[in-house]
């Protein structure tokens, strides 16, 4: 019994050590953060840490891993970015980005110009694009109306949508925002504003998850909700 005793003792004393052990070197490590070796590494860690979901941790590794590479690829990558952010435009018409003053999509000929698809960003206008199935023109809101966030209707480029319905060649405005509760008041916002305005304004069908943002959507569900849209109005009045 002793002898049986004596190794449990023992293996307690081993886990609660190991513990030790273990949480010591994870305190050394976040200790070591902030300790770089190098005052252009840790500035380096330090800009790619602020872009979204990237943590000290993996600017670390981001970093280190540039540093492996050849300086010709470096100096690519660098570049690319450079002229992303001093050269790139945004489309005069629906504030798309492209690389000229208007985007190919609003330039195109073959696009139905009758039919405007009202997103959130940028990414909506891609995703919508996989879908092969709206062949109409966009108009980038540039976010929704968030008064938690601050972000009213004088923050998004509603004023310019509304410029282009009162221009008189639109039929339909398809309302293709986030099914969340600031989409939902957006495209309230939205309709009462084009109500004077003889024009179509529908909503994607529900197939999108209520909460759900556009881009995360699949293409299929996606593509089914531009297909099966509804009426804004009859939506409002259930």
């Amino acid at each position: 019994m002793k002898e049986v005793s004596k190794s449990r003792w023992d293996l307690i004393l081993f886990i609660f050590y190991s513990q030790v052990f273990y949480s010591h070197k994870k305190i050394s490590y976040f200790c070591s953060m902030n300790e770089f070796p190098s005052k252009l590494l840790e500035e380096a860690v330090n800009e790619f840490s602020r872009l979204p979901g990237i943590g000290k941790r993996t600017a670390l590794r981001l970093v280190l891993h540039l540093l492996k590479q050849d300086k010709e690829e470096v100096n690519s990558f660098g570049n690319a970015i450079m002229r992303l952010r001093n050269e790139i435009n945004f489309c005069k018409t629906c504030n798309n980005v492209c690389d000229e003053h208007e985007c190919s999509i609003c330039s195109s000929g073959s696009r139905d110009r009758a039919t405007i698809c009202v997103v959130e960003s940028i990414r909506d206008v891609m995703a919508i694009e996989k879908t092969h199935q709206f062949n109409g023109l966009y108009h980038v809101l540039g976010g929704i109306i968030s008064p938690v966030d601050g972000i009213g209707p004088g923050d998004l480029t509603i004023d310019s949508l509304e410029k282009r319905i009162a221009a008189g060649n639109v039929r339909e405005v398809i309302m293709a925002l986030s099914t969340t509760m600031e989409g939902d008041t957006t495209n309230f916002y939205i309709f009462k504003r084009l109500s004077e305005y003889n024009v179509r304004v529908s909503v994607l069908a529900r197939g999108v998850a209520i909460g759900d943002e556009l881009e995360y959507a699949d293409e299929i569900t996606l593509g089914r909700s531009i297909v099966n849209r509804t009426l804004f109005e009859s939506v409002v009045s259930r």
